[in-house]
């Protein structure tokens, strides 16, 4: 992670009262620095707590100038279930600012005609949406953060008011926290060995 002092906030539109966690989970993707991204709370996502996609004025630019929205439910509604953001832990809104941002990083590498193939299949095919978000998760691992990746899991798994639907959802189409944890140890160990290569 690199200090916060380095993102250019210029680029970045933010709500104050997510702003520090905001400012947090961006700070472990400095290829994200200078990427243009609006966060923006919006009433209701269907079936989704956050979502993050391009913005539409941007789609027709090249892949590198795209600019991005990632909106956030004001009010999260599960299963009949209703929470707030203010309802959240810190720690659970780092880690799924962090998921999001995860998947900016995957929209990155997409082809403006890609973006488009993606959305169709996003829509259609379960076994796409769950490579996608598997992939946002292993980005955010890949890049620190799997400590708060496996605090939002844990928080929706271990909600007791939270539906057996709901959370079989999950266990299906994101990554469990048995393997976040063999994540995070696969990353240390990389690095670890990155660290005697260099000294070495």
């Amino acid at each position: 992670m690199i200090s916060t002092q380095n993102i250019n906030l210029d680029n970045k539109i933010i709500p104050e009262n997510i702003k520090k966690e905001v400012i947090e989970a961006i700070s472990y993707y400095p290829e994200l620095y200078d990427t243009s991204i609006e966060f923006k709370f919006k009433n209701n996502i269907k079936k989704s707590t956050m979502q993050a996609q391009p913005r539409f004025a941007s789609f027709f630019k090249s892949k590198e100038n795209r600019e991005y929205v990632i909106l956030i439910s004001r009010n999260i509604q599960i299963e009949g279930e209703k929470f707030t953001i203010d309802d959240i832990p810190s720690d659970v809104i780092i880690g799924w600012i962090g998921h999001e941002l995860g998947h900016v990083m995957d929209y990155r590498n997409r082809t403006n005609v890609g973006m488009l193939i993606f959305g169709v299949k996003y829509l259609f095919s379960s076994a796409h949406i769950k490579e996608v978000e598997r992939a946002a998760d292993t980005y955010a691992i890949a890049h620190g953060m799997g400590d708060y990746i496996l605090k939002t899991k844990n928080f929706i798994l271990d909600n007791a008011n939270l539906s057996e639907k709901y959370k079989e959802r999950i266990r299906r189409l994101y990554i469990s926290p048995e393997e976040v944890m063999e994540l995070i140890n696969k990353n240390k160990i990389e690095e670890e060995i990155e660290m005697v290569e260099k000294e070495g």
